[in-house]
């Protein structure tokens, strides 16, 4: 690890004030200084702002529900109207990690932490999202990563809190020294493509101020599926979030979204189209899962999520349907 200054910050504005150039901020710190023993962040300052109050609250209206970025995963799976009328997140929140984790991670961290590929984490491999020239998992041990938009960057986005807030239309609070401003998560996170060296459109010495998710309306119901290796904690190979809109027993409509899958949360949108206005049974739930992975480009060792991800999505479809 190396040396650097440490930094506490009052509120938002002197965050952004002490945020200089080579800076790393830490709320929870779960994926900083993970980052930072494996020698992938080398901050010259790191800026807490794990004290600033007005960063941490969980408000429900009836607009919809705002979440400051400070607050845990342990607090927001065990909110009683997130997990009533925002289900999908508080399953999403409640299966990341292990209890002593979930008690320190917070949200926004769990939006901004990167991704967990073995060749991206390890210093020996100077991999693309490094500044090299090659992805190693493309023909390396692979079995983990991406099944979707893999060719440039094979890395499989590591937010579950993501998934579920895509899948519910739910945007980010942006603030800078300036100004503020709102995007779409679902525009938030970005392909390799785009830019190979992060995965989301936060500029330096911007934070996410606050999560906003709209009210889901009379008739919807969400949820949230995580399949892994072991019944304990583990890392997902296939979760999936949706999200549906429901005039009795018809689907009206439904956002799918994958995680696991892709560079970003993955929209499942010809899933999506094969659920729009139908009696929701369990063949429809089948067939929706296998357009889901119509477009799907596994590597040679995952080939075994696309019957993983048609299970673990026609169950989310199903649990939605009988809420």
């Amino acid at each position: 690890m190396n040396s650097f200054e440490y930094a506490d910050a009052a509120d938002v504005q002197q965050a952004i004030a002490l945020t200089v150039k080579g800076s790393a901020i830490k709320a929870g710190g779960v994926d900083l200084v993970d980052l930072m023993k494996e020698r992938i962040a080398t901050p010259s300052r790191v800026v807490n702002i794990r004290n600033i109050a007005d960063l941490e609250y969980i408000r429900a209206d009836n607009d919809g529900l705002r979440v400051g970025p400070l607050v845990t995963l342990t607090k927001l799976s065990e909110h009683e109207t997130i997990q009533k009328n925002f289900t999908a997140l508080a399953q999403a929140a409640g299966h990341a990690a292990t209890p002593q984790i979930r008690n320190m991670a917070t949200v926004g961290g769990n939006l901004l932490q990167r991704p967990r590929c073995w060749y991206f984490r390890n210093e020996q491999f100077n991999c693309r999202k490094k500044g090299g020239e090659i992805c190693f998992a493309q023909e390396g041990e692979n079995q983990y990563h991406a099944i979707f938009n893999n060719k440039l960057c094979a890395i499989v986005h590591p937010s579950a809190a993501a998934v579920a807030l895509v899948a519910m239309g739910a945007k980010a609070e942006i603030t800078g020294a300036k100004e503020k401003r709102e995007v779409l998560l679902e525009e938030f996170f970005k392909l390799p493509s785009y830019d190979l060296h992060r995965e989301n459109s936060l500029e330096e010495g911007e934070i996410v101020t606050e999560i906003r998710v709209p009210r889901l309306g009379d008739g919807a119901a969400s949820a949230y599926v995580k399949q892994g290796e072991k019944e304990s904690f583990d890392w997902p190979v296939a979760e999936v979030a949706v999200v549906m809109q429901r005039d009795g027993d018809v689907c009206k409509s439904a956002s799918i979204v994958l995680g696991a899958a892709a560079p970003v949360p993955h929209r499942a949108k010809q899933a999506e189209a094969a659920l729009a206005n139908q009696k929701i049974t369990e063949d429809v739930a089948k067939r929706a899962a296998a357009a889901a992975m119509a477009d799907a480009t596994p590597l040679t060792l995952n080939v075994y999520k696309i019957p993983l991800f048609k299970a673990v999505i026609a169950r989310a479809i199903l649990a939605c349907a009988k809420a």
